[in-house]
């Protein structure tokens, strides 16, 4: 009852009533998530602003690698450096590898981190969001749609040293470009790789 109760206050009615995938192209559903001290997040907050969000998982080894020697190194601290608003979202069911606000704070702590990460236990947003692995990864634009979603880039490794086609491609990265230059995503949409999000 209580994390029902939870529920309703983070996630509007609206979110739950529709449970289609966002698209590319369309409006990023809102959402309402607490951070790791408890504050509630919403995306409106942001509105007018660049939003990456990051799907996380502290303790998959692909985040790990992704964040200690791929292309998520001072990823967001670069993005948000040129005003990018860069949110991590935990969609970990209680009790599941890396889930919650404590093993979260510890992983930005390890990774050299300090963007926020938001709690979504009862894995709602991340179903919303068609997220199926960390990281997964959805860039929205000024105008609030789904400009890219997919994988942080070509190397399905996390490390960045095997990049399909021989050349590292930073998808994310160059969506960013693309979006502040005001030019239409090259590659919207890719196929995730990494861990399984780890639903309830």
């Amino acid at each position: 009852m209580r994390s029902l109760l939870l529920l309703a206050l983070f996630v509007p009615a609206a979110a739950l009533a529709d449970q289609t995938p966002a698209k590319v192209g369309a409006a990023a559903p809102e959402f309402s998530l607490p951070d790791l001290d408890g504050k509630p997040v919403k995306l409106s907050d942001f509105k007018g602003k660049v939003v990456v969000l990051e799907w996380f998982n502290p303790e998959c080894p692909f985040v790990k690698a992704s964040h200690t020697k791929g292309s998520l190194v001072t990823a967001a601290k670069r993005a948000t450096d040129r005003g990018v608003v860069w949110l991590a979202v935990n969609s970990g069911a209680p009790g599941k590898q890396g889930a919650g606000a404590e093993k979260s704070r510890e992983g930005l702590k390890g990774f050299g981190a300090s963007h926020p990460v938001l709690i979504d236990a009862e894995g709602t947003v991340g179903k919303l969001y068609g997220a199926t692995n960390t990281p997964h990864m959805f860039v929205i634009d000024k105008a609030g749609k789904l400009a890219y979603r997919g994988a942080i880039d070509n190397s399905p490794d996390g490390e960045g040293k095997s990049p399909e086609g021989g050349k590292l491609v930073s998808y994310v990265e160059t969506a960013l470009d693309e979006v502040a230059a005001g030019k239409p995503v090259t590659t919207p949409e890719t196929k995730a790789y990494g861990c399984s999000v780890k639903y309830k």
